[in-house]
């Protein structure tokens, strides 16, 4: 079982843009420390939901701070940018890091962000699968050409190619973010784990799970890579010596931050949203993830690793949104709970 910190450099009231994101720096660096498997770090744009405009731009600075642990992005929208500028990044990256580095892709929501990029709603409606195929292709192959709705150009040589890194790994892991089952198709078809969100439960995402290894069969995916397929499981975590004390932290800031941070997104054609009970999502989140003493924490990983088949988790430690909790959350998920998970 691999367990990781997913870090959204999340704003709660009456904080400063700097201090979320000084809190999600120390917060990867001190997930090294503590002994944890990997950073995954959430992006953003123009919400205090979460401070990190660009994923791969921090996880850059991440992996040059750190040494061992692995820094990937949940995720990099696919549709705000150039596959091309992000396939080139993330070769830059996989190669000056030794392998350390993954790519976590999504599709994004409907936001205003589609119009201040200019790629306009049709990039999140449609134009998703274009993107994902031309950044698989720039990270696999020699040379590259676009012959698509959106990217159309001649062929160019890849440069920096994935494959002159100085490691095993030919190229950086892609992991795709998957709410639905047009998604996890888009996943299984192209044999890529999935990264599935914290909103869910382990009966969903265990159904999740059997939907991607059907769909990767029929696709013609040997065995070996469905069995093998190393999911990623999103969810919270808050530590204590008592299981009402670490609840009772998350349902005191949480709420705050979540309305806050959650209606000040604009969606880019006026649709109406329907927007969770910040308190309510907040006690389902309690509910559904290791929340708890150290036992309950590890006995809630290890159950949720049983019923899914998921064995790699990215917990997002943050939720007390202060920086010394924080920071004893993540050393104690490393020193009380990752000992008990063998």
């Amino acid at each position: 079982m691999r367990v990781g910190t997913f870090v959204l450099a999340a704003q709660f009231p009456g904080q400063g843009q700097g201090e979320a994101l000084h809190r999600a720096v120390r917060s990867a660096e001190v997930a090294e420390e503590a002994g944890l498997d990997s950073v995954w770090l959430a992006e953003h744009h123009f919400v205090p939901y979460g401070t990190c405009p660009s994923a791969i731009t921090l996880a850059a600075m991440l992996l040059g701070r750190t040494r061992r642990i692995r820094v990937g992005t949940a995720v990099t929208v696919l549709p705000t940018v150039h596959p091309v500028s992000v396939g080139e990044q993330a070769a830059l990256l996989h190669i000056t890091s030794g392998g350390r580095f993954s790519l976590g892709v999504g599709r994004g929501g409907p936001w205003v962000d589609l119009e201040v990029f200019g790629s306009g709603l049709d990039a999140y409606e449609r134009g998703f699968p274009e993107s994902l195929d031309l950044l698989l292709r720039w990270l696999r192959e020699p040379s590259v050409a676009g012959s698509g709705d959106r990217f159309a150009f001649r062929e160019v040589p890849v440069v920096p190619r994935p494959s002159e890194s100085l490691s095993d790994a030919t190229g950086p892991e892609v992991v795709v973010a998957c709410t639905s089952p047009s998604s996890v198709r888009l996943a299984a078809e192209r044999g890529l784990p999935m990264l599935l969100g914290m909103h869910v439960g382990d009966e969903e995402k265990a159904e999740m799970v059997a939907l991607w290894g059907r769909l990767a069969r029929a696709a013609g995916h040997p065995a070996h890579v469905v069995r093998g397929a190393a999911h990623v499981s999103a969810g919270v975590c808050q530590i204590a010596d008592r299981r009402t004390d670490a609840v009772e932290a998350l349902t005191k800031a949480m709420p705050g931050w979540l309305k806050h941070g959650l209606e000040a997104h604009v969606t880019v054609d006026g649709r109406i949203r329907q927007m969770r009970d910040p308190l309510a999502y907040t006690e389902l989140l309690c509910g559904l993830h290791p929340v708890g003493t150290p036992r309950l924490c590890a006995d809630r990983l290890a159950a949720t690793s049983e019923r899914t088949g998921i064995s790699r988790f990215a917990l997002l430690v943050e939720g007390s949104g202060d920086l010394a909790a924080t920071e004893e959350n993540v050393r104690r998920l490393g020193g009380e709970v990752l000992p008990q998970l063998g």
